[in-house]
């Protein structure tokens, strides 16, 4: 049951939802700023997720990369510290941070130990308001980078990748690399870097799940002490993502023995109303963790591939369902046609009650396993909010999955499955495809 109350604290509003046993609560700090929280009192530490939104998507021209740059630069130094005196602090007080760029997101994991709260904290907001970008530094981190793109132009999967977002999202900031190119890192300077984190820090769009031992009045003042300093105004956004996929496919030469294949089409968005449905029915076929269709088909019964998988993939504005196996050059034409005919075969036919069946079984019994630390947890809470669900959502979700029939699975798989538009990247020298229209590419 949810009930409402105040806590004395300023404006701090804590709404408890019990979800396996976890308690819940939207904290509001006085300042304004917004968290889901499960306290657990039982171990003195706490772990924060911090999103803040735009990411790579917001860095404009001539700076591809800086979202990936800046975040290798916030543990080399921050005020006062340089980049030793900060890992030696951190080692101190026993602090574990971890900073991350995505193309729609910046993010931040931090653990900290109650006892070190209030020096954690005040060493993270440094981190944050205050990263220094010191010659010997930037130079590390930029080397790092290089290395990374060097080693990206090598592998397969990243190459794929690569490809096939470029095909869908053209010239838009998602179809770039998230690491930038060796041209833009080469000429990133430490204005560069602080412009851009004067941007994609700020107070207008952070989403923030804590765990552990902290209760709501304090993780109020946390929030405050940790963005009370940041710019307030929402930078601009890139216009919304359109895509330019057609089915297709498209060769890029490697030479393996082996040929890596990506596959996409669109999807479901993630403010759908029918994604848990859409969820559900992607989980019948081609879940990486159930013994999907694909699965069967592509691996089980013929032994094309040691694993292959689809999933719903989802941006701020678009979603997309995508897939990857890979399999011997000599099996490529073989494997893609199955994968059609999977494809085809549930939009036409739909799923059984016993598959659908098999699949609530799992995903049930599975959920209340992700919720295994406090780390984990604050994760959660805030992708949760990330993907706009309500905070009954953990209460509610295997409930919804339960109540979910076979004529929703197989309605969302007529409206969803075009085994006609799905477009195939391949990253090899793949045999059996003549009867395909092919774009090759070096």
């Amino acid at each position: 049951m949810i009930r409402n109350f105040v806590i004395s604290l300023g404006a701090i509003l804590a709404i408890p939802a019990a979800a396996f046993g976890l308690e819940v609560q939207a904290v509001e700090s006085p300042g304004g700023f917004k968290a889901w929280l499960v306290e657990d009192h039982t171990i003195p530490f706490t772990a924060l997720e911090i999103d803040f939104g735009g990411g790579a998507v917001l860095e404009g021209p001539n700076i591809d990369g800086a979202a990936y740059f800046l975040a290798g630069m916030f543990e080399e130094g921050a005020g006062g510290y340089d980049a030793a005196e900060f890992q030696r602090r951190v080692q101190e007080l026993a602090v574990d941070f971890s900073f991350d760029a995505y193309q729609e997101v910046m993010s931040v994991s931090v653990k900290f130990l109650t006892e070190n709260k209030e020096e954690s904290i005040e060493l993270l907001r440094l981190a944050l308001e205050e990263p220094r970008y010191d010659s010997d530094r930037l130079e590390f981190v930029r080397s790092q980078i290089l290395a990374i793109i060097a080693n990206r132009e090598k592998d397969a999967t990243d190459i794929a990748y690569n490809r096939l977002n470029r095909e869908v999202f053209g010239s838009h900031p998602l179809g770039e690399p998230i690491e930038g190119t060796v041209e833009s890192i080469e000429a990133m300077t430490a204005e560069d870097l602080e412009t851009f984190r004067q941007k994609a820090l700020n107070r207008s769009d952070i989403i923030v799940g804590a765990a552990g031992d902290i209760t709501a009045e304090e993780l109020g003042l946390v929030l405050d002490q940790l963005f009370a300093g940041l710019a307030s105004e929402a930078p601009a956004l890139p216009a919304e993502p359109q895509s330019l996929l057609d089915a297709g496919t498209t060769v890029i030469d490697y030479p393996a023995p082996q040929s890596f294949v990506v596959f996409r089409h669109a999807g479901v968005e993630r403010d759908d109303p029918e994604f848990l449905t859409a969820y559900v029915m992607n989980e019948i076929l081609g879940s990486q963790s159930y013994l999907s269709r694909l699965k069967d088909e592509v691996r089980e019964k013929r032994g094309l591939t040691y694993g292959i998988a689809s999933y719903l993939s989802t941006y701020d504005e678009i979603g997309f369902i995508s897939g990857q196996f890979s399999t011997d050059n000599r099996s490529v034409g073989e494997a893609l046609e199955v994968v059609e005919e999977v494809w085809f075969e549930m939009a036409e036919n739909g799923v059984t009650e016993e598959e659908l069946q098999n699949v609530k079984t799992y995903l049930t019994g599975a959920y209340p396993l992700r919720f295994d630390g406090n780390s984990r947890i604050a994760s959660i809470l805030a992708a949760m909010q990330r993907q706009g669900r309500a905070i009954t959502y953990f209460d509610d979700r295997n409930d919804m999955v339960n109540a979910l029939t076979v004529e929703d699975i197989n309605r969302m798989a007529k409206r969803l499955l075009k085994s006609d538009e799905l477009h195939f990247v391949i990253v090899g020298q793949p045999e059996g495809l003549e009867s395909r229209d092919v774009a090759t590419t070096e």
